[in-house]
């Protein structure tokens, strides 16, 4: 049995992390960070590879609330996968710009 943190931990970072992305990401898009320095595209690689770890730890942490991390069951890994796939599509969905309509 691996335990990489006591459950009352677990539970509260799994709660309050995705709260934090989320402002995160708002302001992000708000100060439109992910259009500005001199390459967008290595802003948007760091962001990518700093929301990726974020969905590691935050899976990490939504399997061990109950204490531990291996064994893992059908339905962690099946909550893991949509943790994961709804992270990257949060990611991707406030990377994208707001088509504007010009008259």
């Amino acid at each position: 049995m691996i335990r990489l943190f006591d459950t009352p931990t677990a539970t509260t970072l799994a709660q309050i992390l995705p709260v934090l992305l989320l402002s995160l990401m708002v302001e992000i898009r708000r100060l439109e960070l992910h259009r500005r320095g001199r390459n967008i595209v290595t802003t948007r690689v760091l962001l990518g590879v700093f929301f990726g770890l974020f969905a590691v730890v935050e899976t990490v942490l939504v399997l061990s609330i109950d204490g531990r991390l291996f064994p893992l069951m059908w339905s962690d890994f099946i909550a893991a996968v949509l943790i994961f796939a709804l992270l990257v599509m949060l990611f991707i969905f406030s990377m994208m710009g707001a088509e504007r309509k010009q008259k």
